[in-house]
């Protein structure tokens, strides 16, 4: 397999090159995804039945957490793609493990969330608005999930393997995807919790 040594090294191979293509083809399905799930949301808020409101179920200071540990993810996730092209596998690693921790903070803080909206009295039967958000917010959620999981994965790879062509091809296409996470809370965030608190 040749390696073509004047690019990064996750680039370094045609293969590479095209795992990448079609990762980024994979996220624009994503963002399909996403767009329909928001859709249905903004169709559906003001459909509460007998249930709440979202001014009613939230809180600013739990959402203000999960946005500032998930930036500080997406920062983190870069510090490791940076110290990867410097060939610094340790410092990689460190910062990949940094990043599953915050994701795994995030989706402590927001499971809480959603065991104190359904005390609350806010399932996802009680309105078509719960209904909508519950499925939105769970699907970023799982999404989540996945991604600890295959960061989790590619650290053992990369602890059994160290840092190849191949290693660091799969962990800059889970970069985007952590970036990918991100940016769709950024929109959860802005249009769902701040939106919904006014």
């Amino acid at each position: 397999m040749k390696i073509d040594a004047t690019q990064p090294l996750e680039y370094g191979t045609e293969e590479n090159r095209n795992k990448i293509f079609g990762f980024w083809l994979f996220l624009g399905a994503e963002i399909a995804l996403f767009a329909t799930l928001f859709t249905v949301y903004f169709v559906l808020v003001n459909r509460f039945a007998t249930g709440p409101s979202g001014a009613e179920i939230f809180e600013i200071g739990p959402v203000l957490a999960e946005t500032f540990i998930l930036l500080t993810s997406s920062f983190t996730i870069g510090l490791a793609v940076h110290s990867m092209r410097l060939g610094l596998k340790k410092q990689m690693m460190i910062f990949m493990i940094i990043t599953l921790l915050l994701g795994a903070g995030f989706l402590g803080i927001e499971i809480f969330e959603f065991v104190t909206y359904v005390h609350e009295g806010a399932t996802l039967s009680t309105s078509a608005f719960l209904s909508s958000l519950f499925v939105l917010l769970g699907t970023h959620g799982a999404h989540v999930t996945f991604g600890l999981l295959w960061g989790g994965a590619i650290l053992f790879q990369l602890k059994k393997y160290g840092l190849d062509h191949r290693t660091a091809n799969k962990s800059f296409i889970f970069s985007l995807y952590w970036h990918f996470l991100d940016v769709v809370w950024i929109f959860i965030f802005s249009f769902v919790y701040l939106k919904g608190l006014m």
